[in-house]
């Protein structure tokens, strides 16, 4: 499974540089104004047609009541051409012009007793579902003209219509249904006009926004960039920081503790010659085992020294202090095979070969403490652009993905790892179930010269 996570990964990513932000913000306005404009053309077009339908039905209201009822005689029932001719007078001057193109006047039985159109006058139709809702109820109707019903048949040709039903009453209280047809076109003209003024409200209103938003959003990526080099400079300080402790306490050992046991070694083995040399036995055995055990403390803290700050990491390099590693690992008998062999180990940075040594070192302390390990294989290798560093143990193993799941309280060693790994850019890795060992993997990305000069060398 992969340790470093991209949550994690993330942390070494480069901040963002204040044009990329406005350039997304420029994309998320793009982006937010064809959503309106899309979602806005379904919304005007709906009010549009329905603005465009009242408007038509509103000049059909007032044209019956202003000018056909007035024309109305009851002979128009019976088409008697005196009525006839009446209303045809009130129509053509009042009614047929650019919003209304044709107008049909309709009995309750089907019969169409004038029109403007007299291929129609005087015939019949069966009645149509609109038409029957209106004579079973007066009432203003709206609504498209469906082309296909047979008292439509001229008006085909015509393409998309409007028509609006509307009673009208003769004088002697006989009940028409007056008929208008307008062109459709009316409708689309009203929605252009509609969406326009739209769009220019809403695309001029979220272009104020943004230039009002422009200069806090400039204030906000100054503040982060500030944030983010002064995160960087403690941080970079705190590692400095830790560093130069682990190194003053390293040389505080070495040269206080360990040099002053050294000289106490000597001084107890002295000691027990002299004793052996007078015929004091006793006494030289009990000087002997002291010096013994002083030197061996000498050899943990020189153990803990490699631990705490290898001074071979800097000295010589990380093939020094790998082997300074298996060094502390072997007294603890674990059997130990370290493979270091790479030219191209050499072009490691500093940082990558800090890297390197604390997940090796934390790997091996794992294996001699928790995995019961018998034998450890530490490879060290150049592959595909990066430094692979592989850590083998034939342990008891764990179940890695339920401890990355829900870590145990106080098993810090493998977290820290994770973090460090993640913070240098590089590829954690881990391989292990419980009683088949376990198979640690770092991945360190090299720089591409280095590594030619080294395979140069």
């Amino acid at each position: 499974m992969t340790v470093t996570a991209a949550s994690e990964r993330a942390l070494s990513d480069p901040p963002l540089h204040p044009r990329t932000v406005y350039a997304q913000v420029a994309a998320v306005t793009l982006l937010v104004v064809l959503m309106v404009a899309v979602s806005g053309v379904f919304a005007v077009r709906q009010e549009a047609e329905q603005q465009a339908v009242l408007a038509a039905a509103q000049r059909t209201d007032t044209l019956a009541v202003a000018v056909i009822e007035p024309a109305l005689l009851d002979g128009i029932v019976d088409q008697d051409p005196r009525a006839v001719a009446q209303l045809e007078q009130a129509v053509k001057a009042h009614v047929i012009g650019n919003w209304i193109s044709r107008v049909k006047f309709w009995t309750d039985q089907g019969l169409i007793v004038y029109s403007n159109d007299a291929r129609v006058s005087g015939k019949r139709f069966p009645i149509s579902k609109e038409l029957r809702r209106v004579l079973a109820k007066p009432q203003l109707r709206a609504e498209v003209t469906d082309l296909s019903e047979p008292e439509n048949t001229f008006e085909r040709a015509e393409g998309k219509l409007l028509e609006v039903y509307r009673p009208v009453w003769t004088p002697g209280g006989h009940m028409l249904v007056m008929e208008t047809y307008a062109p459709y076109r009316a409708v689309d003209e009203r929605a252009g006009h509609v969406w326009r003024d739209f769009a220019m409200i809403t695309i001029s209103s979220l272009l104020v926004l943004v230039m009002l938003l422009l200069p806090v959003l400039w204030r906000l990526i100054q503040r982060l960039h500030r944030s983010q080099v002064q995160r960087e400079a403690l941080l970079e300080r705190a590692v400095n920081a830790s560093e130069e402790e682990r190194h003053r306490i390293a040389a505080t050992l070495h040269d206080g503790v360990v040099q002053e046991l050294a000289g106490a070694s000597f001084v107890v083995s002295g000691a027990a010659a002299r004793a052996e040399a007078e015929g004091r036995q006793l006494a030289a055995e009990d000087l002997r085992g002291a010096a013994t055990t002083v030197r061996t403390s000498i050899g943990g803290l020189r153990t803990l020294l490699v631990d705490i700050y290898p001074p071979s990491l800097a000295a010589t390099g990380i093939q020094a202090a790998l082997a300074d590693l298996v060094a502390s690992l072997r007294n603890r008998h674990v059997a130990v095979r370290l493979d270091t062999d790479d030219p191209c180990v050499g072009g490691l940075s500093k940082e990558g070969a800090r890297l390197i040594f604390r997940v090796a070192q934390e790997c091996l302390r794992n294996a001699a403490r928790h995995s019961q390990a018998s034998a450890v294989d530490v490879r060290l290798a150049a592959d595909s652009g990066a430094m692979v560093l592989d850590v083998i143990d034939n342990g008891i193993g764990f179940d890695a993905q339920a401890f990355f799941q829900e870590p145990p309280d106080g098993h810090f060693g493998l977290r820290l790892m994770a973090d460090a790994a993640a913070h240098g850019n590089a590829l954690l890795r881990v391989s292990s179930a419980p009683g088949a060992g376990t198979h640690w993997q770092l991945q360190v990305p090299m720089a591409k010269k280095p590594v030619e000069d080294a395979r140069q060398r």
